[in-house]
């Protein structure tokens, strides 16, 4: 079985509020790119009677990612082996092509694929709701990241609005050569007083639902660029590219550091990649489509 694991940007990030277990309250708009991995996942029937849970082995083409308990594919796997006692084995592999640590939800999405693909592989007949209500205890954005599309997402990422798909978007994601810790992110935005404005997701959202293309980028908004952007100031180099270049909104991805730009017209999209790659300060950049199924 194989399955496209889809990354995804946060048009809309705000931070409403910190629970007592330490996890925030958020309230984002979230939307899937085509950029994705690919996951390839093979069964292999117990053929001995034994009773013991199977084995999950991950294999990945990028080796800085964890091949044992530690990916987020794997935790979503054993998952639903402990919870079905699944007792055949299981081989996961997976092509990446979503930069890991971008903010960008690469190991949420192979999580993600990973409690699809093993619902099909065993006949486990999970809903999506099921499924989701499972991957909210692995990843905030596993939720999400099960139906795509573009949604808002509220809670610690749990509660899921579906939202109109934008049409008359196009996008390009940008990730320089930078690796951002998540947790380190949120632990300097708790020390710090925030002094910036809060993105107005409601009005974002609104302008989503009405398909409203020339608002939407205006209500771009992500709290975690007070922390991010003041340690990788590369981070707002790549924005001013961007709109230099015909952007209609740019913004920083998640915790970062990808940047994506949203665009009206293939002409600006072209300027501003090649000014991108001219530029030198982005590993990696890539056109990428608002994908919705």
């Amino acid at each position: 079985m194989q399955i496209n694991a889809y990354a995804k940007i946060n048009l809309g990030l705000d931070i409403t509020g910190r629970r007592p277990d330490g996890y925030h309250d958020l309230n984002t708009i979230m939307q899937t790119i085509d950029l994705h991995d690919v996951i390839t996942m093979k069964a292999i029937p117990e053929v001995n009677g034994s009773a013991e849970e199977g084995s999950i082995v991950i294999t990945c083409s990028d080796s800085s990612v964890p091949s044992d308990e530690r990916n987020l594919a794997c935790k979503a796997a054993r998952l639903l082996f402990r919870e079905f006692s699944i007792t055949d084995n299981l081989e996961i592999d997976i092509i990446k092509n979503i930069p890991v640590a971008a903010g960008l939800g690469g190991g949420s999405a192979d999580a993600a694929a990973v409690l699809k693909g093993v619902n099909e592989c065993f006949g486990l007949d999970l809903s999506d709701e099921e499924l989701m209500e499972r991957g909210a205890g692995i990843g905030a954005d596993i939720p999400f990241l099960i139906k795509g599309g573009t949604a808002s997402a509220k809670g610690i990422g749990e509660i899921i609005e579906p939202l109109c798909a934008p049409c008359g978007l196009s996008a390009i994601v940008a990730v320089p050569d930078i690796r951002v810790s998540t947790k380190e992110v949120y632990e300097e935005y708790d020390r710090k007083v925030f002094s910036g404005i809060h993105p107005d997701i409601e009005h974002l959202k609104a302008a989503i639902e009405m398909d409203d293309t020339g608002c939407i980028p205006e209500f771009l908004g992500n709290v975690l660029e007070s922390v991010t952007i003041p340690r990788y100031p590369v981070i707002e180099q790549i924005k001013e590219i961007m709109m230099n270049n015909g952007a209609a909104g740019a913004l920083m991805s998640g915790s970062g550091p990808s940047v994506f730009g949203l665009f009206v017209d293939d002409a600006s999209v072209e300027r501003a990649f090649n000014s991108l790659e001219e530029s030198k300060i982005t590993d990696k950049v890539f056109l990428a489509g608002l994908y919705n199924g």
